[in-house]
């Protein structure tokens, strides 16, 4: 039994006239004719009455009718997901992101690409950026946002997002009333740091901005989420230099300082990266990815 089968005999039963079907079918009508009779020796059962003035289904053709229509229904459906999922437009993608990444990138990120794509769900894990590579090694997720540079050729990666570095200090500092803080005016303070394997990259860049100003931060304190840094300077536990984009945590007890040396040293700012996995040939991670690229050109 061919589909072709089923499509004529469904147009004959909605038809109920050979001449009229098989117009719709563009097909003559002598083909036509031999093809239901083809298809109701191999059921097994008459499928119409037929006389010289009119053609009626049989009470086996009504039922036959109407799960065939469901059959067909079901065909359409899934050629539709089928196309879908070719283009990217269904299914679910698994996402990474460090914790900082939701007070810049991430909310417009997501807001674009479920406005766009509202047929993908996605789920959302909060990962420090080793984490995201292990996770990605695993195939555990899909995408990751994290703090580049990664040294791993099995990965893809961007850069999308570049944010100052600023002072974060506790509103009872003597500093907090300045609006820059000269960075070697804290030589002699306690810093709060995350550990350097979360984030190399940025945990790097801290220190080499310190020691351009002339000294290396005493840490007397490491944290693994930079929320966690910003509670700990407001407990008055040290200061911290964090992306800009912390200062959207407003956290209460703590003030934000631009850093007075920024003109003068090398790089001062930090930067969030999609990456996935080189060989990704998912639609859906694809068109993800091409989205991002798009939000990107626009922050």
């Amino acid at each position: 039994m061919e589909l072709r089968h089923l499509r004529y005999f469904v147009t004959l039963a909605e038809e109920l006239h050979f001449g009229r079907a098989a117009e719709r079918l563009h097909i003559a009508q002598p083909p036509l004719s031999q093809q239901i009779r083809q298809l109701e020796k191999e059921l097994g059962f008459e499928l119409f009455y037929r006389t010289k003035r009119n053609v009626q289904l049989t009470e086996a053709g009504q039922v036959f009718l109407s799960e065939v229509q469901q059959i067909l229904k079901q065909l359409q459906q899934a050629i539709q997901v089928g196309q879908q999922t070719s283009r990217g437009e269904v299914g679910q993608l698994v996402i990474g992101f460090v914790s900082s990444a939701a007070y810049n990138v991430m909310p417009t990120i997501l807001q674009t690409f479920r406005s766009c794509i509202p047929g993908v769900s996605l789920e959302l894990h909060e990962l420090t950026t080793d984490q995201q590579l292990d996770c990605l090694r695993q195939g555990r997720i899909d995408v990751g946002f994290l703090r580049p540079p990664v040294e791993d050729n099995t990965f893809s990666w961007e850069k999308i997002f570049q944010e100052s570095l600023i002072i974060a200090l506790p509103e009872t500092h003597p500093l907090a009333n300045q609006s820059d803080v000269c960075l070697r005016s804290l030589a002699t303070e306690p810093f709060i740091l995350f550990p350097r394997i979360l984030a190399p990259g940025l945990y790097d860049l801290i220190i080499s901005l310190c020691q351009q100003t002339g000294f290396s931060p005493t840490v007397t304190q490491e944290a693994i989420q930079m929320q966690t840094i910003v509670s700990l300077v407001a407990a008055d536990m040290g200061v911290a230099i964090v992306p800009a984009s912390l200062q959207n945590l407003q956290r209460t007890g703590v003030v934000y300082k631009n850093i007075q040396e920024a003109s003068l040293v090398k790089d001062v700012s930090a930067a969030i990266a999609m990456i996935w996995r080189r060989n990704e040939k998912s639609p859906t991670v694809q068109g993800f990815l091409e989205i991002v690229r798009q939000v990107a050109k626009q922050l």
